[in-house]
């Protein structure tokens, strides 16, 4: 696989050609260097044949997620000119989704840099282990562990189709349609070819990357923006609905979806709730207070990122509901980020079984959601993740806050780095260059243990993981 990510740079290297910007040298290094470090890890071993085992499946996915995102800080040391820090951030940044950078002045970097950052968003999006289950297959090598450990949370089925294999394939067509159509649209809109592009590997990604400082603001469009919210409320919904969609050619599974229907319902009570405070706040009209909270409710509660305005400089406590939202996140099985609704729905019932066992406690109370009763241990295992998450993220906090972060802006980093989402508020408003090496690197944590839903990264530190 790290061989295979090789070829990722002949994108870059044919954009650079082709603007004849001059960093096609620097992304033959990459290629070269990634693929010489993957040949030796490949060759001694090439003739070894064995079935991957669960617990291979996490150390595999750990190995992948760590290793890929240091070689594809290359380019962006050589080409952007940042430090070894600042560009390993970058890169966690963009193959995790989240959407931090800590480069300001955007227009001025190489069109193929400017490429590259969305390309890694758009891998990262679906996730490069649903790559490897597509390969892997056709090597004798099985992939069901590695799909598994790349989403440990709750799915609607482990697969789609009957082999994995196809699973991922299908998986990456409907990926690859709605990036498509997303560019298409965007283009329609007003967008350049190039923009357009771009821009849709960062909207279906859930990424957040723009090659404008100025994020979505830079076009100052309504229909960009309307366009924008669409695609990344389809990012942020559970794939499986989407091949639900295709296969049966009617939108009614995206209702008929539990989990899909309260996350639409949310994002639609959210947003209302916004507008109303913006215009009560007189800072826009009705029409425009709709369209800004619209914009900032879906893109930080899909974890996307994006921004249509300086929303860290709204009144009251406007700013403090969009951050907070990023921990909802989107659908189990889609590319966003943050807790997932799911959970936060099996949450929520499990509160209220809570109240119905108080009032009858010798009575069987089953948790239920959308007609199907959950198990005990499902259950457990939500309440897990969730102490888990808070514990970690209270962690996170304690650590920035020990490099010298005031309260607020380590709050905020941490809250946008966990949740793959972006956007901060405090000293990293605008970007994260002035945070501090220590504060980076802890954030680059953050941004692993939310892209791998905390537990891939944790079981790597159990005992009873290396026992055996």
């Amino acid at each position: 696989m790290t061989m295979v990510f090789s070829a990722t740079m002949a994108p870059p290297i044919l954009l650079s050609w082709w603007y004849g910007d001059g960093e096609i040298r620097h992304f033959v290094d990459t290629l070269l260097l990634t693929l010489g470090i993957g040949g030796m890890l490949w060759f001694p071993v090439r003739r070894a044949r064995a079935d991957l085992r669960v617990r291979d499946g996490f150390v595999v996915v750990a190995l992948f997620w760590v290793i890929l995102g240091g070689l594809s800080s290359v380019p962006l040391h050589l080409s952007a000119h940042l430090d070894f820090t600042d560009a390993v951030f970058e890169s966690f940044s963009g193959f995790t989704t989240t959407g931090a950078t800590v480069i300001a002045h955007l227009e001025g970097l190489p069109p193929s840099i400017l490429y590259y950052r969305q390309q890694l968003q758009w891998l990262g999006g679906m996730g490069i282990v649903l790559l490897a289950v597509a390969i892997l297959p056709m090597l004798g090598i099985g992939g069901m562990q590695l799909y598994r450990a790349e989403t440990p949370g709750p799915m609607k089925d482990d697969k789609l189709t009957p082999r994995i294999r196809h699973t991922a394939r299908t998986l990456w067509v409907l990926y690859l349609v709605l990036t498509a159509a997303c560019a298409l649209a965007y283009g329609l809109a007003g967008m350049g070819p190039f923009d357009a592009v771009v821009h849709s590997f960062s909207t279906v990604s859930t990424g957040g990357f723009s090659p404008y400082d100025s994020s979505m603001a830079h076009f100052a469009s309504p229909a960009i923006e309307w366009v924008a919210v669409v695609f990344m409320a389809l990012g942020g919904m559970n794939f499986a609905v989407h091949f639900l969609i295709v296969q049966r050619r009617t939108l009614v599974p995206m209702w008929q979806d539990h989990e899909a229907r309260t996350y639409l319902i949310l994002l639609a009570l959210v947003s209302l709730a916004v507008a109303a405070g913006l215009w009560a706040y007189g800072l826009y009209d009705i029409g425009d207070s709709l369209r800004m909270a619209t914009f900032q409710v879906v893109s930080l509660m899909t974890s996307t990122g994006f921004t249509s305005t300086f929303f860290a400089g709204w009144p009251n406590i406007l700013p403090l509901v969009l951050l907070l939202i990023t921990f909802i996140g989107g659908c189990a099985g889609s590319t966003a980020g943050g807790i997932k609704v799911v959970r936060i729905r099996l949450l929520y019932g499990q509160l209220g079984r809570e109240f119905r066992q108080i009032m009858h406690p010798h009575g069987l109370v089953p948790l239920k959601l959308g007609g199907r009763i959950f198990p005990s241990r499902v259950v457990q295992a939500v309440w897990g993740f969730f102490a888990t998450y808070l514990i970690v993220f209270i962690l996170l906090i304690l650590g920035m806050m020990a490099t010298g972060v005031d309260q607020v802006t380590a709050f905020s980093t941490v809250a946008t780095c966990i949740n793959n989402a972006g956007p901060a508020l405090g000293a990293a408003a605008e970007n994260f260059a002035g945070l501090n090496a220590g504060a980076k690197w802890l954030l680059c944590v953050a941004m692993l243990l939310g892209r791998l839903e905390i537990f891939t990264l944790l079981v790597l530190v159990s005992p009873s993981y290396w026992r055996g």
